[in-house]
């Protein structure tokens, strides 16, 4: 019993210590779009910041947010939290509660001035 704790504890410690921040790129519709954590995911609040550029320039009059959710599962309810983002120091910041560990689908989403909505879909595990 005492060996299978120790084991236990060498796991989660395992886990913690090589988590890393999330740092994801991609583009959509002539858009660089970057989602970076503060810092590791942990079960709870996590900021999230998105950097939006188009053609080199940044993009700071756009309206961001996401929806971070994990789908229904046998003993488990759907979960789901959206974040509105603020603009801080060229950066969009949104917190986000991610309320257990698992895998957490989002979507990513901006309006530009055009008016045109623009939607980035993927997930981060926890």
């Amino acid at each position: 019993m005492k060996l299978l704790k120790i084991f236990s504890i060498i796991a989660l410690l395992i886990g913690v210590l090589n988590a890393q921040p999330i740092d994801l790129t991609g583009s959509k519709n002539g858009y660089d779009i970057t989602l970076k954590s503060e810092k590791s995911l942990v079960v709870g609040d996590n900021y999230f910041y998105v950097t939006l550029a188009k053609d080199g320039q940044a993009v700071t009059d756009a309206k961001v947010k996401a929806k971070f959710f994990m789908p229904e599962m046998p003993g488990m309810p759907y979960m789901e939290y959206e974040g509105k983002a603020q603009l801080v120091d060229g950066k969009y910041k949104l917190l986000i509660n991610l309320s257990m560990s698992g895998t957490w689908q989002y979507h990513l989403m901006f309006k530009t001035a055009d008016g045109k909505v623009h939607k980035i879909r993927s997930s981060v595990n926890l």
